[in-house]
């Protein structure tokens, strides 16, 4: 976990939000989703890995009043909370690797863009899998995005796992139907492209 830690406090220390390659101005993909949610303004959403990310702003502008934040990086977190300025004192924000994390309650959704692929090791996985697990209760829904099958194979010089539907769900284990899916070829800030693939689905 140290390692981790380490390595994303070093990207966000020496970059810019706007310059990593996963920026978004308009997280469109995801905001579609939770729209599709169809989410009362006080359920309870958690961004796994939204760190500096600007759809924590679209959710509290949209009117979501229950929102967490967790990353790995303090140093993210402090970029997202800067640039909320005021509004930044209505989020929760959680400091934690996800393989560490324990939920002290449960969440209506669960967003997830991009941190489950990097999660190489089985251990990890399983780590990631018991928290969701705990957080999410019947009915609650989980979107996950990733770099799809045949997308690239390395993000900020790390090893990741591409996943389509069908590998997903094996590993996401029994428990978790599968309401849609949506491709998404994503521009980074230097002009490349990118396939990632979102998944939606809801606790049974």
């Amino acid at each position: 976990m140290f390692e981790r830690k380490r390595h994303w406090e070093e990207i966000y220390l020496h970059r810019s939000p706007e310059e990593v390659s996963w920026y978004q101005t308009n997280p469109q993909a995801s905001l579609a989703l939770i729209e599709a949610c169809q989410l009362d303004p006080a359920d309870p959403v958690i961004d796994i890995g939204g760190g500096a990310s600007r759809l924590i702003d679209h959710l509290i502008r949209a009117g979501h009043e229950d929102l967490s934040v967790l990353d790995v990086s303090s140093t993210a977190l402090a970029h997202a909370q800067a640039r909320l300025g005021n509004p930044a004192s209505r989020v929760h924000w959680i400091e934690a690797d996800i393989t560490d994390f324990i939920p002290e309650r449960p969440y209506a959704l669960w967003h997830d863009r991009a941190v489950f692929h990097f999660l190489t090791e089985a251990t990890d996985r399983a780590r990631y899998l018991a928290a969701l697990k705990q957080a999410l209760p019947p009915g609650g829904q989980l979107i996950i995005a990733s770099f799809a099958i045949g997308g690239p194979q390395k993000c900020s010089g790390l090893d990741i796992v591409q996943y389509d539907a069908d590998k997903l769900l094996k590993e996401l284990g029994e428990g978790l139907q599968l309401l849609e899916e949506q491709a998404e070829v994503h521009r980074t800030p230097g002009g490349a492209r990118q396939a990632f693939c979102y998944f939606r689905l809801v606790r049974s």
